[in-house]
């Protein structure tokens, strides 16, 4: 069955973008891991390939809309939204606005035997931790301080989590898994 995973990047002090959106500290960071064998490869393309459906807030699909970037192919993705958005052609959109909740049991099952990805969105993920929804954590921690922007969930997570493995990269960028406990 799959899981409801929010994999995503972070700076030092938890934020996903800055103030006005943006990822430009995240450049210039490969995500290679010391190591040899099972551990050297790639995360993201490994967890691309075991991801199944998306969901993702305005702002993330907004940002992938203005960088003409999508890497996710024909996969379901549904975008979280009040407002009328352009879809993507090459791309299975799904707009959707209401509760996450309301939608979950319809996009895990798209899913099928692989993951849904939370992709970018701390308004997103906490809706769904709050809906005990939300199985994993998976964030790349980034060394960089911004001192402010988009934070990696909006509001506490009152779930308790438990460290599930983490791994270091080449860059000194840090993998973090985490369960959300019951």
């Amino acid at each position: 069955m799959a899981q409801t995973i929010y994999f995503a990047a972070a700076t030092l002090d938890g934020y996903i973008a800055d103030a006005d959106d943006g990822i430009d500290w995240l450049t210039g960071f490969e995500p290679n891991y010391e190591g040899t064998g099972d551990e050297a490869t790639g995360s993201i393309d490994e967890f691309i390939e075991n991801t199944g459906a998306l969901v993702m807030g305005s702002s993330t699909y907004e940002f992938l809309l203005d960088n003409d970037y999508w890497a996710y192919g024909d996969r379901p993705s549904w975008v979280l939204t009040s407002r009328e958005l352009p879809a993507i052609e090459r791309a299975d959109i799904r707009f959707h606005n209401g509760p996450v909740a309301d939608i979950h049991a319809e996009m895990v099952k798209a899913a099928g035997d692989r993951n849904l990805w939370v992709l970018g969105g701390g308004p997103v993920a906490s809706e769904l931790a709050d809906a005990g929804l939300l199985d994993e954590l998976w964030v790349t921690l980034v060394p960089i301080v911004l001192g402010d922007g988009k934070p990696l969930f909006s509001k506490p997570v009152e779930r308790p989590m438990r460290l599930l493995g983490a791994r270091t990269m080449s860059s000194g960028m840090h993998e973090l898994r985490y369960a959300l406990a019951e």
